[in-house]
């Protein structure tokens, strides 16, 4: 880690800088030499630095989104090039430029955070060996040696012996408890950051291979940030605790008012501002207007979610406008009655219920009952006439090829099989 740090020096100085700006500020207030002092100028930094790669943070939710409306599209190119690698490639490097999508705008963010972290590993490191760095200079690493947070230097890591955790004026009971908190804190707010991404903020309706890695990623990093928090000093420590809460405060906010189309957070998010909508007749923001031309822009391409809100106007008698207002429409409400009355569907009736309707005795509705009359009419004409006046309703039923059926042709009862039917026996009493 040192070796990697080193990397990193020519950082030192503006890292160095920051803190020591930082805390002549709250030195003044909790006192030079506290742990308070040190530790807020390290969160400090952490906040400075994160309030600059919000437009980095920016377009990693957009590269986000972006891969996963191209997984469909990328797994199709993967089977269809399986064999030629090369081909495979292009193809891969032409769907990102046609769509504008950077797979490294992911990791933008800590790629861009990384040598601010490892060049405070730097300085917490000099610190601990009581070496000057950058513009920390004699006074100022001994009064950050001094620093306790609840108990545990600054610079002192889990895995520190005794001896160098008395050198530092510190027992190494205090170090490791304080180490152990922040370790769990900051594995367990890496988890839940990734693990309300997963649940709330993805698109539901894309089943791809990307799901599936962030899925292990959500498990795997913070057993990743617990095996080597045991070798972070617990100012750096203090620095990845405070950055993984200003991520995980980031991501919630991003969740409630920029969801992801099609995931549960829009969903949420849209019948909210379906109650907001017909409780004031109007959309009150601009930013919710935005939102509401989008949807309308879309059309018939509106996932299930921005259906129902559409839906859910039209009911409150309200219709979407093109710019993302909304205006009063009885048109669009009696559409949508309409629609859902059209998708009652009647009950189908058994076949038992069918067969004990057409049996002489039975209880009738009222066209049953007319075709019984009807058929007892039939009954007492005689023999000749009711094939006659079988023949003339046969010729003017139609078929089921949409003519008319011929006289010889017979309509199937329930259960019967269909085409020209075998004549009946002479002896055969119906």
């Amino acid at each position: 880690m040192d070796t990697i740090a080193s990397l990193f020096s020519f950082i030192t100085t503006p890292v160095s800088w920051i803190i020591v700006q930082f805390h002549s500020l709250y030195g003044a207030i909790f006192g030079p030499d506290t742990g308070w002092a040190w530790g807020l100028s390290i969160v400090s930094l952490v906040i400075l630095i994160r309030i600059c790669l919000i437009p980095l943070f920016v377009k990693q939710i957009k590269s986000t989104r972006n891969m996963q409306a191209l997984q469909p599209k990328m797994k199709a190119i993967q089977e269809r090039y399986k064999n030629d690698k090369q081909r495979q490639s292009e193809e891969m490097m032409k769907l990102y430029k046609e769509t504008g999508t950077n797979p490294l705008s992911s990791c933008l963010p800590i790629l861009a955070q990384s040598p601010f972290f490892f060049a405070l590993y730097h300085v917490l490191s000099k610190i601990a060996s009581g070496d000057t760095i950058g513009v920390l200079n004699q006074n100022l690493v001994d009064s950050a040696r001094e620093a306790h947070i609840f108990g545990a230097p600054i610079a002192a890591k889990f895995m520190d012996s005794p001896e160098k955790v008395e050198a530092l004026n510190a027992s190494l009971t205090d170090v490791r408890i304080v180490t152990a908190v922040m370790i769990i804190l900051m594995s367990a707010s890496q988890f839940y950051t990734q693990r309300q991404l997963m649940q709330k903020n993805v698109d539901l309706t894309v089943k791809t291979p990307y799901m599936q890695q962030q899925k292990m990623l959500m498990y795997i990093f913070p057993v990743i940030f617990a095996v080597m928090g045991i070798n972070f000093p617990v100012g750096v420590l203090v620095y990845w605790l405070t950055t993984n809460v200003w991520t995980m405060g980031q991501q919630m906010y991003v969740i409630n008012q920029n969801p992801t189309p099609g995931s549960k957070a829009q969903d949420h998010y849209l019948q909210r501002l379906l109650k907001s909508v017909t409780a004031h007749g109007e959309v009150r923001s601009r930013r919710k207007r935005n939102v509401v031309q989008a949807i309308v822009a879309k059309g018939s391409d509106r996932n299930d979610n921005e259906r129902r809100f559409i839906t859910g106007l039209a009911k409150a008698g309200l219709a979407a406008q093109a710019d993302g207002t909304v205006a009063k429409s009885d048109t669009a409400m009696a559409e949508a009655e309409g629609g859902s009355q059209r998708r009652q569907q009647p009950k189908r009736q058994t076949k038992a219920k069918r067969q004990a309707a057409t049996q002489p005795g039975a209880t009738k509705s009222p066209d049953a009952a007319g075709t019984v009359a009807k058929t007892s009419l039939q009954k007492d004409r005689p023999a000749e006439g009711r094939s006659r006046a079988s023949s003339s309703a046969a010729d003017a039923k139609p078929n089921a090829g949409g003519g008319k059926a011929t006289g010889s042709a017979r309509q199937p009862k329930a259960g019967q099989r269909k085409g020209p039917q075998r004549p009946k026996h002479p002896s055969s009493k119906k």
